[in-house]
C-alpha cells in the first residue's frame, strides 16, 4: 500500500439525490473518502447499497434529471469536478479517469470497430492523428493481453469474447493515462476463469503504470486479494473503512461482520455454508435521520433510533486514513470479532 503518497481524488461530504414522481431518493448521503496515487480502494456492499451511483457522480455520468449532485467537493489535481464546465468536464472524462462499465457486452458500441473506440479519445484528448492513435491503440490491446493487436483493431466487439471484450474496455480507459481508473464490477458478467484473468491483468498494469484505482464490488474474496484500502457502503454513506487487512481481521460495524458471514463456507454443517442478511437495504426517501441498518441489525439499541452515527476513528488515526466506523454500537476485540 502506498504511505503517504499524493493525493491524487479528494471526495468531500458528496450528496447525490434523485429526482422521482414519488418524491426524491437519496442515494448518496455524504460520502468522504481520498485516493494517493497507485493505491486501489476496495468499494463493497450490496446492490442498492449505493457503490456505482457515488462514482458515477465523481465524474457526473449520470443523466440531470433525474440525478441532482446536492453538495460536496470532487477535488481531482485540486479542481473540483462537481464546477467545472462541459469542455473542462469532457477533459476529465477519459482523459484524467478512466471507467470500466460493468458489462462489456454492451459497454462498446457494435457498429464500430475497436480500433475506431480505442482511437477516439486519443484523438479527442491527447491530439493525435489517425495514424498515431492506431499504433497506440495496437500498443494498448497488446498491454492488456489480446493477442495480434494490430490486426485485431479492424474487428467489431461481437468477434470478441467477453473476457476479450472487458480488456478492450480496459484498453479504452487506459488510453490516455488517466490518474484514476474507476472499475464498477468489470467482471461480473464474465465465468470465474476469465475474471481471474482480468484480476491479474489489472495488478499487473497497477503495477507497471502506477496509477489509482477504484474497485466496486460486492464480492469480498476480490477485494482480498487486490485492494489497499476497503470502503463498505450502506444506505448511500460509508459504514466502515479500513486497510484491507484490518476490515477483515477486526470487523467493527454489524453490516461488514454480517457480509462477511456470507462468505460461502466449504466445510462445516451444511446449514452454516451460506448465511444470508436478513431484511432489505432502505429506500430512502429522506436523508437518513437513524442508523439506516437498525432494522436489520442484532446490535441496535436506544441511540439507533435516535441519530445516524458519525464515523469515529477506531485506531485513533484521523477519519479516512486509518479505521473507521459509522456505529453506535462498540465491536468486541478482534479475537472475538467473528463470533
Amino acid at each position: 500500500m502506498p504511505d503517504g503518497g499524493e493525493t491524487v481524488l479528494d471526495v468531500k461530504g458528496l450528496k447525490t439525490v434523485f429526482r422521482t414522481r414519488g418524491g426524491e431518493i437519496h442515494a448518496v448521503n455524504s460520502v468522504s473518502f481520498h485516493l494517493r496515487r497507485g493505491e486501489l480502494l476496495g468499494v463493497v456492499g450490496e446492490s442498492g447499497s449505493g457503490k456505482s451511483v457515488t462514482m458515477m457522480s465523481l465524474i457526473r455520468l449520470l443523466p440531470s434529471p433525474p440525478a441532482d449532485i446536492r453538495e460536496g467537493q470532487v477535488l481531482l489535481a485540486g479542481r473540483d469536478v462537481l464546477r467545472l464546465d462541459a469542455d473542462d468536464l469532457r477533459g476529465v472524462r477519459g482523459a484524467r479517469v478512466g471507467f470500466v462499465f460493468q458489462d462489456p457486452m454492451t459497454s462498446l458500441n457494435p457498429v464500430f470497430t475497436v480500433g475506431f473506440q480505442i482511437c477516439e479519445p486519443l484523438i479527442e484528448h491527447m491530439g493525435m492523428t489517425r495514424d498515431q492513435a492506431r499504433t497506440r491503440a495496437a500498443e494498448l490491446l497488446d498491454l492488456v493481453g489480446i493477442p495480434d493487436a494490430r490486426r485485431r483493431l479492424d474487428a467489431y466487439p461481437h468477434q470478441f469474447s467477453g473476457g476479450m471484450r472487458q480488456r478492450v474496455m480496459i484498453a479504452i480507459a487506459l488510453a490516455c493515462d488517466p490518474d484514476v481508473l474507476i472499475a464498477d464490477e468489470p467482471t461480473t458478467a464474465l465465468d470465474v476463469t476469465i475474471q481471474a484473468q482480468i484480476l491479474e491483468l489489472v495488478k499487473d498494469l497497477r503495477q507497471k503504470l502506477g496509477m489509482a484505482i477504484i474497485w466496486i464490488t460486492h464480492d469480498l474474496g476480490v477485494i482480498a486479494g487486490i485492494a489497499d484500502r476497503v470502503i463498505v457502503m450502506y444506505a448511500g454513506q460509508v459504514a466502515e473503512h479500513a486497510p484491507v487487512r484490518d476490515l477483515f481481521a477486526n470487523p467493527q460495524h454489524p453490516y461488514t461482520r454480517a457480509l462477511l458471514k456470507t462468505i460461502p463456507a466449504m466445510s462445516g454443517p451444511r446449514e452454516a455454508r451460506l448465511r444470508v442478511i436478513e431484511g432489505q437495504p432502505p429506500i430512502l426517501t429522506a436523508a437518513p435521520a437513524a442508523c439506516p441498518f437498525r432494522d436489520r441489525c442484532h446490535h441496535r439499541f436506544d441511540a439507533c433510533d435516535r441519530a445516524n452515527p458519525a464515523r469515529r476513528a477506531i485506531d485513533g488515526m484521523p477519519i479516512g486514513q486509518g479505521h473507521d466506523v459509522a456505529c453506535h454500537w462498540t465491536a468486541p476485540a478482534p479475537e472475538t470479532a467473528h463470533a
